[in-house]
This record gives C-alpha cells, structure tokens and sequence, in this order.
C-alpha cells in the first residue's frame, strides 16, 4: 500500500462527466454529501484520473490493471485516521487491500452563490469523531462501487446480479470463475447508479473492518520519508521565522534592522500584529517581527541579529499568582459561580444530616501543546488564487482565515494538508495561517513561515491552570450521597466569539461521572480572567475533570479505609441505562466491564498485600469506555512504573492495531504529562522555551509496555483520538498515593484494613 500526497487537478464540469463515464478504462465513485448539488459539482483530484499526476480526493478509483485508489478527507494527526477510514471503504468494496493506495485529502470546498460549499463533509480530526461521522456515508461509497462492478459482471455474464459475489478485488459468478475488478471497471463506469442508496453489508460479511493494520504510513515515518507541510517547497518562496512579542497586549518599543540587513540571504524585515476585533486564533496571536529571506540559515541568522526591544501590555500576571487566585475562590464560601453546571437534588439539605463528609483540593497546572511539528505554512498569494501547504486539524476553518485576508471567492483557495506532526487541539486553532497570508500578500512572493521551537513553546493557546474542590457526604451504607465540585479555570473559549453562558464548556461536562450516580449532586464553575492566551487542548474538558474526580473517588476510599474497586463497583451500582440528557446515555455495565478488566488483569485481589501501589480509574466520553490500572513501586525515592493496563469499549472496531496504537500513545502522552509537564510565567513571559526545560518523559520513567484490552462490540463506532488520556493520570497517581502510604505506615495501615474487611 501507498500513500500518494500531491497536487489536485482543477476540472471542468465537462471534464468530470467525462471523468464519470470512464477514463482509461476507470471506475470512479464519489462519495455524496448532502452539501453538494450533485456528483458533477465535485472536482476530481488527479490520482483518481489514471494519469501520472497524484492528487487528492475522497473518492474510489478502480483502475483497468485492478489497482484501487481510496481518499479520505480527514487529516492524519498521528490518530490513524488514513488507515481507518480508508478499510471502511475497501471492506465494503470488498477490495484486496494489499492493492489499495491511499491518498490524503485536502480541503474540499466549491462556490455556492459566493459562499463555501463543503463538498467532503466533516474534515476535522482529534476531537474523536472522525468515524463515527464516516461510518455511514464511507460504507456507502463503497457499497455503491461494488454494486456498480456486479452489475458489469451480470450484463457480461447474463446473470442476476444477486446470483454473484464479491471477494479480494473480484466478481466471483456461481460457477466460480472469476472477473478481476479492473477487468470489469470500464463497463461499470458506464452503468447508471441506482436512484436509492445501496444498502451497505452486513456485519457477518466484513473482511477488514474488526482486522488488524498496521499504519498506511509507517514504513514511510521512519524511515523519514513522509512528507510533512514542513517539508513542502515551491518556487522563489522566501523563508520567514519571527520573533513574537511576550505579551498579546504588547507593542515594539525600539527595532534597528541594521544589522540583520546586512546578512547575506536576508530580503525584507516586515512588523505583523493582530487585526483588531477578530476572535483569538483566527488573526495573529502577538505582535511580530518577521525576517524573510532566501533560506533558513539567513532567516534565522537575521533574526539573531534584530535588535528588539518590547513595551509590555497592561495586563501583567504570575502563574503563582493566579493558582492562588484559583484557591481563594473554590474555597470562599459566598463566591457566585460564573456557571451553575448541574444541580441535581438538595446537597445542602443532604450535608446536614451525613454520617460522614470527605473533602479534597486539585491543583493542575499550566500546560502548553508542544506539537512535534512546530506551526509552519507555505503560501503562495496571487490575486485570483491562494495555495496553502498547511498542517491544521481544520481545514475549513484555515479556509475562513485565508478567505477573510484575501476576499478570494471560495473555490479559488486551495489548501493541502499533508500528515500532521501532531495536533492535541493546538492546530484547531489558525494564528500562523493567517500570519502566513499577511507575509505572502506583503512581498508579493510565496512565503514558508517556519516558527522555531522557543516560539512554538512561548506563543501557545495554553491549558489553563485549574483548581479542584471537592465535598462529598456518605450515609451509613457506604453510599455516596451528595457531591459537590467547585472548579477555578480561566476558560478555553474566552475572547473567541462565544457567549458568556457557553464558556463553562471547554472546562466542565455536565455529564461526568458521578452525574446519574449520585442522587444530589452540584457542579459549579468559577471563571477567572487570565492575561495568558488559553486554547482547545487534548482531551478537554475530561482529562482535567477525570483526574480530579477520579483522584477524589480514592479519597473517598480511604476515608472507608476500604479498596478504591470496591467504592467504585459500590458508586456505579447495578448495570443499567442513565440517561444524561442530550440524546447520550451511560451505560453502567460497560463502565463496570472495562474496570473490572483491568483489575483482573493487573491482579488487583493483591491490592492490600502487595508492597507496590496499585492505582485505578475509569471514565466514559461520548459513548465510549475506558479504565485504566497502574502499578508502581519505590526503589529508595525513586518512582517506577511497573505496569500499565487499560481497557477501551468503543463499539464496533475498525483497525484493533490502530485502536491499540492510539490508546497506548495516549496513555504515555498522559503518563509523560502527569510526571513532568507544567508551564510557568512571570510577568506573564511564558520561562519554559524548549524541550529543556519542558521535558517529555524519558523511556526509563515510563513502562516497557502498555497493555491494551480492547472489548469486542457491534454498536456504531465512536471515537477515540484521546481516549487513553483522562484516566491515565488519576490512575498512576492513586498508584503513587497508595505505595507512599504502603512505605510510611505500612504495618498499622494493613491491620485496620484487614480488621474493616
């Protein structure tokens, strides 16, 4: 298999009619939306043309020698999303997929009375719902094809259609000869396509969905052939790096170019700053100073010679300074929540009368992206076009930027989007695109904008700094009967367009676990303001609300002095159906399934005698289950990670090896930023500037293996980009937890348990 990546060839609507009745002996399906007129309206990239050309395009092309060309529309952050969406086509052709090719898509979009028409549909990867949104219309893409080439098949053979099969790229007839895709892709071509659609296969016939496969990519990653944006070059394109002003609000106090002039490849020093009025992430983030010339050593070597001094903005804080800011407000009393986010029952009126309360406080800190694949855009600017290379988690959105500085009509904006070096929320977000475009429109030049690390790290949309507080009442069964969390952050959402009463949204879900366990429970969050610019990020708002509730449920636990599964099987009760409101449900057995997993898996009934700690924790996001074991243990003071367990309950499977992927990775990410990460900013300058003094964890801090149950399912799928994130962390941290509390106070600790049990 091959992933092609290049340009896509502009058509006529003559051309593509032509295209659609067959070239060089081609079948060609395009995948309907409901955005689009009809089949015609879709332009037809180039490798879906059986030329020399490659392009890109979500489609399914069938060549005369039986090769198969899929595209898929997605962006590939590292989630796998090539290789997933690409088999849901392939399974309902029934292709052989050592002959398929996959292409990547770039932003498909045509001109609807002046406005955009998204032609592909959903094309916005890591926020976990690329298959789920694909699940359908890709099965019918695929579905239509091989219908398509079976009735090729019966005209030849003068048979009924439903009298052959498909398997491995063939039309098998009944008496079993054999008619190779290819050989049958000209005649099909040229068959009209049902009037409805074709009913997708049912679930005992799949081939591929449910196998495993490896990344269309790996072999090309690393072995370092994958091409990334920023490995994209185009003719007399100048390179640009910049120098960021610390604060947003800041401005250039004194800047002598002198000196940077005078560097051989230098051509032009230009100053950028943010359009006023226009939502964060959509403009520039700070304002810059550019340096463009002939390459990357020039660029760089001028900018060392900048001698820039900035003015400060009014608005000035510390990270220190806000966490307790955080502090003061969770815990006083008669502070109003910015967002009452659910109020089930009467925790007041229930506190009253507990026969036990058990409180606790989170502090989690400031964390910044640090994509592997700093933020980089090649674009060339001309006055009827503009060609962006760009790596964005949301083409459509660096569309609306690209549209709004050029005034370009829509299908005049082309953007590719080659794989991604890594997303997690921070290229959601298009403040390089659009200093990109300001560049190319100035010197009248393509321009390769290519920030450096110490940019990439002190220019982000960060996390914010959060503050937990928890409250909770028990009866005399054990049984939790109130919950009260208050939550300090500086939201996500502010200053981009979002109303008030929504910016809770990016901090809290109003559905988290315990809602629909606990009969009274209260959730409240307190919105502080922050000088530091904050943006979506991996996993938000879960993975910042598992760890604290999570973590809480062990609190709770010691409090009984009983084992942390126990209060857990104890709080989600017997297996039923909560409905959450919003159409989503909790499904308690599932919940309870994935727990129980790990705990056998780990060998959790060694819990209270082994000398390790063993930590546990699970969560539920959008229809999706996971949990998570971990076990540690203390040589002197030194913390190891022995071993890491986690279970995921995603529904159907489409590629088990790239689920496993995916959940592994997510969980070392967690494990890495729960052990080391954490930004710090005086005078609100961001201190951490690379990888220094921002480390990723070492391969000697995490575990040799990360041990993945993926339970079999036959409901759609849903997604999981992140779903290894939220309960990683609570888990490795109630492991630590109990191994510390194992070494200090070992002896008396087991005699009460054992004692209690």
């Amino acid at each position: 298999m091959s992933h092609a990546n290049d340009n896509t060839v502009p058509l006529s609507r003559r051309r593509f009619l032509k295209v659609l009745a067959g070239t060089a002996g081609a079948l060609i399906v395009g995948i309907p939306f409901v955005d689009a007129v009809d089949a015609a309206d879709v332009p037809v990239p180039a490798a879906m043309l059986g030329d020399t050309l490659y392009g890109l395009g979500a489609y399914v092309r069938i060549d005369a020698d039986g090769n198969i060309v899929i595209g898929v529309r997605d962006p590939d952050t590292g989630t796998g999303t090539s290789t997933s969406l690409a088999r849901i086509i392939a399974d309902e052709l029934d292709a052989d997929w050592t002959r398929v090719s996959v292409v990547s898509l770039g932003l498909g979009v045509e001109d609807d009375n002046g406005q955009p028409r998204w032609i592909y549909g959903h094309q916005t990867s890591g926020l976990g719902d690329s298959i789920p949104a694909a699940w359908a219309d890709l099965r019918g893409a695929g579905a239509l094809a091989r219908w398509l080439l079976m009735q090729a098949a019966a005209r030849r053979l003068g048979v009924p259609a439903d009298r052959l099969r498909c398997e491995e790229g063939s039309v098998v007839a009944p008496d079993g000869r054999r008619f190779g895709y290819g050989s049958l892709a000209d005649a099909a071509a040229k068959i009209a396509p049902p009037t409805t659609p074709v009913p997708p296969k049912s679930p005992e016939h799949y081939t591929l969905i449910g196998q495993g496969a490896g990344d269309i990519d790996a072999r090309a990653i690393v072995t370092g052939q994958a091409p990334y944006a920023l490995d994209s070059y185009t003719a007399e394109a100048l390179i640009a790096v910049l120098s960021h002003c610390p604060w947003p609000d800041g401005s250039v106090e004194s800047l002598d170019t002198t000196e940077t002039l005078k560097v051989k490849g230098v051509v032009k020093v230009l100053q950028i700053k943010p359009e006023a009025g226009i939502p964060l992430g959509q403009t520039v983030r700070s304002p810059a100073v550019a340096v463009l010339a002939e390459n990357t050593w020039a660029a760089l070597q001028g900018r060392a010679k900048l001698k820039l001094q900035w003015k400060a903005g009014a608005q000035s804080e510390s990270s220190a300074w806000f966490e307790q800011q955080a502090a003061d407000v969770v815990n006083d009393k008669n502070a109003q929540p910015a967002m009452r986010v659910r109020n089930d029952g009467d925790i007041d009126a229930v506190a009253r009368k507990a026969a036990r309360r058990v409180e606790a406080t989170y502090v989690q800190p400031w964390l910044a992206h640090a994509t592997p694949e700093p933020m980089n855009c090649l674009a060339r600017i001309d006055k009827d076009a503009a060609v962006l290379v760009v790596p964005t988690q949301a083409p459509q959105q660096a569309w609306k930027v690209v549209q709004r500085l050029t005034g370009l009509a829509p299908a005049q904006i082309e953007i590719r989007v080659p794989r991604v070096g890594g997303g997690y929320g921070r290229r959601l977000d298009h403040d390089y695109v659009a200093e990109a475009v300001m560049l190319a429109k100035a010197v009248e030049k393509p321009v390769k904008l290519m920030w450096t690390r110490d940019e990439d790290m002190t220019q982000d949309y960060y996390r914010s700094a959060t503050v937990h507080k928890f409250s909770a009442t028990l009866d005399g069964k054990r049984q939790v009967t109130s919950w009260n969390q208050r939550m300090a952050s500086a939201s996500a959402l502010a200053q981009r367009g979002v109303p008030d009463n929504r910016l809770w949204t990016s901090e809290v879900d109003a559905h988290q676990l315990p809602a629909g366990l606990v009969p009274n429970l209260r959730n409240d969050w307190y919105s502080l303001p922050s000088a530091m610019l904050r943006g979506p990020s991996r996993g938000m708002p879960h993975v910042n609300n598992a760890f604290a509730v999570e973590s809480f449920v062990d609190e709770i636990a010691q409090s009984l002095k009983e084992d942390p599964l126990v209060t857990r099987l104890r709080l989600l009760g017997e297996p039923r159906q909560i409905p959450l409101g919003d159409g989503r449900t909790l499904d308690t057995a599932r919940l309870i399934n994935v727990l129980k997993l790990v705990a056998d898996r780990i060998e959790w009934k060694n819990w209270l005698r082994t000398v390790n700690g063993l930590g546990i924790a699970c969560w539920h996001v959008d229809g999706a289950y996971v949990a998570h074991a971990v076990e540690t243990s203390l040589q002197g003071n030194k913390l190891n990670i022995e071993r890491v367990v986690c279970a995921v309950d995603v529904g159907r499977v489409i590629n088990p090896t790239g689920l496993e992927g995916q959940v592994a990775g997510a969980t070392l990410d967690a494990l890495s930023t729960a052990l080391n990460l954490s930004v710090s900013y005086k005078d609100s300058e961001v201190q951490q500037r690379g990888w220094k003094d921002y480390p990723l964890a070492s391969m000697a801090q995490l575990p040799d293996t990360t041990e993945v149950i993926i339970v079999p399912g036959d409901r759609d799928p849903t997604g999981a980009s992140f779903l290894g994130m939220p309960t990683a962390a609570p888990a490795l941290a109630n492991a630590v937890f109990r191994v510390s509390a194992v070494r200090v106070r070992r002896l008396p600790l087991l005699k009460e348990m054992l004692r209690m049990l």
